[in-house]
């Protein structure tokens, strides 16, 4: 389904060049749950922002589904990005004016088609992740793990093939980690939907089938 072929991701920092990914390869099946694992400044989220078509690789190449998206237009990534891909952030990048019902649609209409579709579909996915009898609240009103129980269902507003968590529970307590990975357990087994979550806590490993190891910008055998 995905497939990342020698991935290479520089950065330069005035007069020093920074390696935050080198030759990454791996291939994502449809309907996987993997996790990326590494300590902080390991590639984790470079790796994640690169198959989110969120930034560039320096070279390398990435196939979705038979297709080279590494080269594609800004406006081509963004149809995808719409379309193809869902993405959780860390810090749940909700908008505080909105309530939760509406902050979960509003990506939907950005593709156009009759509000009242993506009004009903955003009131059924709320209700997926257990928030049904929340949706009229804002953020401010929700704790930290129902935030980002609303970022998961915003992130499935437009039925993606894939969904890319960014350290979803980094900013959690343990509880509610564990009920936002659980949900994200639930919409593979059910959904079926491929999901890469990347982490640096090693007992995320059981609720992945796959891992996958950086340090330093570079897949290792293990975590270390």
């Amino acid at each position: 389904m995905i497939t990342v072929n020698n991935l290479t991701r520089i950065y330069r920092v005035g007069n020093v060049e920074v390696r935050a990914l080198v030759d990454v390869s791996l291939t994502l099946e449809a309907g996987d749950i993997t996790c990326v694992m590494g300590k902080s400044g390991s590639g984790k989220s470079t790796l994640l922002r690169q198959l989110g078509l969120i930034d560039r690789p320096t070279s390398g190449q990435i196939v979705f589904d038979g297709q080279d998206v590494t080269r594609l237009s800004d406006g081509a990534r963004a149809r995808m990005r719409l379309t193809y891909l869902g993405y959780i952030f860390q810090e749940f990048a909700l908008l505080g004016e909105l309530t939760a019902h509406e902050n979960v649609y509003l990506p939907g209409m950005m593709l156009g088609g009759p509000i009242r579709d993506y009004r009903k579909r955003a009131a059924e996915l709320l209700g997926m992740v257990g928030l049904g009898e929340r949706i009229h609240h804002r953020p401010k009103e929700l704790s930290g793990g129902e935030q980002q129980r609303v970022a998961i269902a915003r992130a499935l507003i437009n039925n993606p093939k894939a969904l890319f968590a960014d350290e979803p529970c980094a900013n959690l307590d343990s509880i509610s980690a564990e009920v936002v990975m659980e949900t994200l357990m639930k919409l593979n087994r059910d959904l079926g939907i491929t999901i890469l979550f990347v982490s640096h806590d090693p007992d995320d490993k059981k609720y992945a089938k796959r891992l996958i190891f950086l340090r330093d910008g570079r897949q290792v055998p293990e975590y270390l």
